[in-house]
């Protein structure tokens, strides 16, 4: 995950200067005590310790500004983003990678039925192998996101809030459980650990042991991260030998209905031609529900794909047709050159 700050100008946006915002700690707000109790009444944890951390903490300036949106949220630029990935550096580190851990991969896609290449892939565009896992404190991250979060759009706000105080309690059990302490953790400016930029909670629900050492280790354990994926994926619905995305082109204007239905497969490809899409002639469709994937560039045509299930389990790791349209791009480039 590549990390861009965002001017100052922003912090200013939301009422709070940047050394205000640095000068104090968490422990004495009435929402973090709040959480305390709530932690030791539903988990156990003791509150002076909980305290004492928060004491420890000051809200990140870096993380605030790292979720600002950009200055003009109309532009995306589908061929911008995936140059970002699909790029030498990311390929020859995902040949090497997948020459190093062919054992493992071979074995974990026979088990899971995920293909070597999108678990190579994934690692890839999440940490480029582990070279960037991020260097933030976990506990302070996901206390500012959870506790600072900016005024960004009022009708999300408070749901992306709630989401990262709940992986602040996720940190706090998964600390709690690996016998670590929670101020030890350093991950991305979102809270997401180690080579597969997990969040915590996914670490608890899906992160398995893969070289069988009786831990898991994503920063550190290749296997771990290899399994880990593959798990995530698969308990997530991944289809073994299943059709990710084709092309498609389109006609007429009927076909935005189906962009706004969003990415969650619906329709046939039989059905879309009703709509005036057309898949690839040159590549074999399944006679199963898909989705019409628009990825737009500025200045150029737009592209469209149809999205079948696997794609829309793609977006469960990151929940953007853009990112897993790169994570396919990249994978398939990758199984090509190897």
């Amino acid at each position: 995950m590549t990390l861009s700050l965002r001017p100052l100008l922003f912090l200013l946006l939301l009422g709070t200067t940047p050394c205000a915002l640095a000068a104090s700690s968490f422990a004495s707000r009435p929402t973090v005590q709040a959480f305390i109790d709530e932690m030791h009444e539903t988990h156990g944890f003791d509150r002076a310790r909980l305290t004492q951390a928060f004491a420890r903490t000051k809200p990140i300036k870096a993380v605030i500004q790292a979720v600002m949106p950009p200055r003009d949220p109309t532009v995306r630029s589908w061929q911008e983003y995936r140059s970002r990935f699909v790029e030498a550096q990311r390929i020859a580190r995902g040949v090497r990678f997948w020459q190093e851990h062919q054992a493992m991969l071979t074995a974990t896609s026979e088990q899971t039925g995920v293909p070597a290449e999108i678990i190579v892939a994934i690692i890839g565009i999440e940490s480029i192998y582990g070279r960037h896992t991020g260097n933030f404190g976990t506990f302070g991250a996901l206390a500012t996101l959870a506790f600072n979060y900016p005024k960004i759009n009022p009708a999300t706000d408070q749901a992306r809030a709630a989401l990262f105080r709940h992986e602040l309690e996720e940190l706090l059990l998964l600390a709690r459980e690996t016998h670590r302490s929670p101020l030890a953790f350093k991950g991305s400016y979102a809270g997401a650990l180690g080579l597969p930029q997990f969040l915590p909670s996914s670490i608890r629900s899906y992160a398995v042991d893969g070289d069988h050492d009786g831990r898991i280790d994503l920063d550190a354990s290749p296997d771990d991260a290899i399994a880990s994926v593959a798990n995530f994926l698969k308990q997530h619905g991944w289809e073994k030998g299943a059709t990710v995305t084709v092309n498609a082109t389109v006609e007429g204007d009927k076909f935005t209905a189906l962009i706004e239905e969003g990415i969650l497969p619906r329709r046939t490809p039989a059905e879309l031609v009703a709509y005036g899409v057309s898949s690839d002639p040159a590549s074999e469709v399944p006679d199963a529900p898909a989705a019409l994937i628009d990825l737009v560039t500025p200045g150029k045509p737009m592209e469209y794909r149809l999205g079948f299930h696997n794609f829309y389990v793609l977006t469960r790791y990151n929940r953007s047709s853009f990112y897993a349209m790169a994570v396919y791009d990249l994978a398939q480039t990758l199984k090509a050159v190897r």
